[in-house]
């Protein structure tokens, strides 16, 4: 598999270029790598589609947090795939004014003469999860509003019997020219959209819009290891196109609730597990709890507050390689706030114990406690060392 290009270094732009550096960076680019105007270059149409990945991630600012952070890993699956020019155009002309596609010539809203279709506009969802549902995936029912096609008009915009009349600010042609100095730019007309024709008599009910509102309201399926802010897409969910192109896409949006018991972090879980002092002392066989059910954890004895356990396979499925994450079994000793007479004279026991059979750490830590509260004694051994060499 080819490695990926940094996104940063496509673009030729430093890490901390801000969002005005970044969209100066991708016009130039893509003016120059433009197929119009690079018709015997094979490769311009690649370059000019990797120039456009890298702007999408780069320009906004969560897609930029995560590719930082993961890298390509990160943002895997957020960008859109391009079927060809024409869908970039689409999405990014404003960057140039209205007038990406026609700036070499009319090449970005008809091809061959045919007008350009555009998809129609995305919508969002959100969808809050357990992290029982986030793990191991679930149906969701979710509902959202989107515009779809004018029932009365069936989406023409255009009243009963009446009758589309020439676009007066084109006269038809679907195309307009705009000057700026020297440069004169062909756009698609902004009051017919490129059609060339007006509704004469607009629909009562959508006012020759051609859309009303709607709530939607569908069963969703949610794969198995989604975290947060991650996005479903429903293909074909969104809204019409304007044109009779194909309908826009439903994102639904992610969002986890906390856990009373694990923390994730990414495919693995964090379990912070109490036992008692005998048990750490000791050892133990736990029950520990997991997603699947209890777990059964052996505690050697000598096990020191911090020590991590790692449970394999009973983390979280990763979405993209199928790889299970482990749970991680953080432990710590837990000390009682109340006692009983008889636990209070058995613990002083051994605390007597202790105090003529000091454990090897504590010694340590005794030496060096010692050393810092009084370091003169051993100064002055070490200057009578030296006293006796000399004479």
């Amino acid at each position: 598999m080819a490695t990926k290009t940094c996104y940063y270094e496509v673009l030729k732009v430093e890490r901390t270029a801000t969002k005005q550096q970044v969209d100066r960076a991708y016009r130039k680019l893509a003016i120059k790598y433009h197929p119009d105007s690079n018709r015997d270059d094979e490769s311009a149409t690649a370059k000019f589609k990797e120039a456009t990945e890298a702007y999408e991630v780069l320009s906004d600012a969560d897609k930029r947090a995560r590719y930082d952070q993961y890298g390509h890993a990160g943002v895997e699956g957020a960008t859109h795939q391009y079927g060809d020019v024409e869908d970039i155009f689409e999405a990014f002309g404003d960057l140039f004014g209205g007038g990406f596609g026609d700036f070499f010539g009319g090449g970005g809203s008809r091809r061959g003469g045919r007008r350009r279709v555009r998809r129609g506009a995305d919508v969002r969802c959100d969808v809050t999860l357990t992290l029982e549902e986030a793990a191991r995936g679930c149906h969701k029912d979710i509902s959202f509003r989107r515009r779809v096609a004018c029932e009365t008009c069936d989406g023409s915009g255009a009243a009963a019997g009446s009758e589309p009349i020439t676009c007066t600010m084109c006269g038809g042609q679907g195309q307009v020219i705009q000057s700026a100095g020297i440069l004169r730019v062909q756009t698609t007309c902004p009051t017919c959209k490129g059609a060339g024709k007006q509704i004469g008599e607009p629909c009562g009910n959508c006012r020759g819009t051609g859309t009303q509102n709607e709530k939607a309201e569908m069963n969703v399926e949610i794969p198995a290891g989604v975290d947060d802010g991650m996005r479903v897409r429903l293909q074909g969910e969104g809204e019409p196109s304007p044109d009779g192109g194909p309908n826009g896409d439903c994102y639904c949006f992610i969002s986890v609730k906390e856990h009373n018991l694990f923390k994730r972090e990414g495919q693995h879980l964090i379990l912070q597990m109490p036992i008692s002092y005998a048990q750490a002392a000791l050892g133990a066989e736990i029950n520990v709890p997991t997603l699947d059910g209890p777990h059964e954890l052996t505690v050697p004895a000598g096990t020191q507050t911090g020590h991590v356990f790692t449970i394999r396979g009973q983390g979280i499925v990763d979405p993209r390689s199928g790889r299970t994450g482990d749970l991680l079994v953080q432990i710590f000793i837990e000390v009682p706030k109340k006692l009983s007479d008889k636990q209070q004279k058995l613990l002083r026991e051994l605390a007597e114990l202790d105090h003529d059979s000091v454990l090897p750490e504590r010694t340590s830590f005794l030496d060096k406690l010692r050393h810092f509260f009084d370091p003169e004694p051993e100064e002055a051994e070490a200057g009578n060392a030296d006293t006796e060499k000399d004479s």
